[in-house]
């Protein structure tokens, strides 16, 4: 297991650009696949994108392709989540996520961080 903290959330207006972070500790950061899921207030925690250890393989919901761009950086224990043109339905709390392979990040058993809330104005 790893601690998972993210930030860079905040309001923005639509059009506008967000960069999350999502700080992990413990020395085997580098061996888990990390992801980005979000949740809107009375909806399910939805898929955004995700990115293997080594940084050679990401997956996107079709919701964000073009838009958003995750990336990590072994050497700081961070993954980044960097958000353009975004849409107001693009609102919702942002989750980073750990887990042993991309594969399995959708059974949801992973380490979690709290979470970080964006808000997209129209």
């Amino acid at each position: 297991q790893v601690q998972l903290v993210e930030s860079g959330g905040g309001l923005v207006q639509a059009g506008g650009s967000l960069r999350l972070s999502c700080a992990a500790s413990g020395r085997t950061f580098s061996t888990y696949a990390m992801g980005w899921f979000r949740q809107a207030p009375g909806m399910a925690r939805e898929f955004v994108a995700a990115i293997s250890w080594r940084g050679g393989s990401t997956r996107y919901a079709d919701s964000v392709k073009g838009r958003f761009t995750i990336s990590r950086d072994n050497a700081k224990n961070t993954v980044y989540l960097q958000m353009n043109n975004l849409k107001p339905e693009d609102t919702a709390v942002y989750y980073c996520t750990a887990d042993p392979s991309i594969a399995t990040m959708w059974t949801l058993e992973g380490s979690w961080g709290t979470g970080t809330q964006v808000t997209v104005s129209s």
